[in-house]
């Protein structure tokens, strides 16, 4: 019985499917001969132009009374902030000018740096000193530690040997070095013909700066090179001479008042008549103890030098003392608060 039931079932669906098979297939089958329609594009402008234009003016829209009161209080409130804005960029200005202004007159105030003045340094080393180059060496180790601007000029004699030279090449320092063909026997006059041709140098190269003699057995302050480029014109100090023979100290130059000189040290007693006539020995001053400004080698109308021609042929270092000694209210001493403060020794 139960098999019997099942089958009906099954035919009974198979009947049911075939019926809705067979109506979709007579529905698809009819709707494939229905006509169709498609609108054509060439009858879309007739349709237009026949059609009637139906225009819209704007119409006036009524704002409520609150909105045009909020309105005007938002553009009062811009106004009021716009001005706000301004009176501040005003006063700013103002503030940002007068800080402007006093930064000027500050500047205005404050000195100008001035340049450091050039240091012309002279020094004649001797044929017969063995050592000339130890304390060459020495010297240079003092020169370096210096500020620039600075030029060493060495003066030296001819000879075979290249040790000066290659002293000088290691030091690191701006120089110029000299050599002269002439022979001495006198140990003084060779060194005074150095310094001649040292001076010939820096008038003819018209090197401006203050010229000062060092020599190779001088031993320094560092502080007295910056005492030297406070110099106008001429300048002075006391020098310690101190001999490893004889246990003393020698003070020669200036005594000074502040930076005037009112009398000097005299190591020897002017009692003969060449000392009374000759000018240069009227007043001796040791050659380290004294500095000038080198535009009196250059500059003959300043310092009476007649010619060129005068000034090329006569002895530089002759005048130079002259010039010294003519006056010395031109002596200034340094360092100017005291000028009796030692600065410089000699070592013999």
């Amino acid at each position: 019985m139960g098999t019997t039931e099942r089958s009906k079932k099954r035919v009974q669906l198979w009947k049911k499917a075939a019926v809705h098979f067979a109506l979709c297939f007579v529905m698809g089958f009819f709707t494939g001969f229905a006509p169709t329609f498609k609108p054509s594009n060439s009858s879309k402008p007739a349709a237009m132009s026949t059609s009637k234009r139906v225009e819209f003016s704007p119409q006036p829209v009524e704002r409520p009374q609150q909105v045009a009161n909020a309105d005007r209080s938002l553009i009062a409130e811009a106004e009021n902030l716009t001005m706000a804005a301004s009176t501040w960029s005003e006063e700013n200005y103002s503030e940002t000018e007068r800080r402007m202004s006093e930064d000027e007159e500050d500047e205005v105030k404050e000195p100008s740096l001035t340049p450091r003045r050039f240091i012309i340094i002279v020094t004649p080393t001797s044929t017969r000193n063995p050592l000339k180059c130890v304390f060459l060496r020495r010297l240079a180790n003092t020169i370096k530690l210096v500020p620039q601007p600075l030029l060493w000029i060495v003066v030296e004699g001819k000879t075979e040997s290249n040790e000066v030279s290659e002293v000088l090449r290691k030091t690191g320092i701006m120089y110029r070095h000299l050599v002269f063909k002439e022979n001495f026997t006198d140990t003084e006059a060779e060194m005074d013909h150095q310094r001649n041709v040292a001076l010939k140098h820096i008038e003819q190269h018209k090197l401006s700066g203050i010229v000062h003699f060092a020599g190779l057995s001088n031993v320094y302050d560092l502080d007295f090179f910056d005492q030297l480029r406070e110099i106008e014109v001429f300048g002075t100090w006391p020098m310690a001479i101190l001999a490893a023979n004889k246990k003393k100290v020698i003070i020669e130059g200036p005594v000074c008042d502040s930076s005037q000189v009112i009398g000097w040290h005299i190591l020897r007693k002017m009692n003969s008549s060449t000392d009374q006539t000759d000018d240069t020995n009227r007043l001796r001053i040791h050659i380290s103890s004294f500095a000038f400004n080198s535009s009196i080698l250059w500059d003959p109308e300043r310092w009476g030098r007649t010619s060129s021609f005068q000034s090329t042929s006569q002895n530089s270092m002759k005048f130079v003392k002259q010039v010294v000694l003519e006056d010395e209210t031109k002596l200034k001493g340094i360092p100017p608060e005291d000028c009796s403060k030692i600065m410089l020794w000699s070592l013999h």
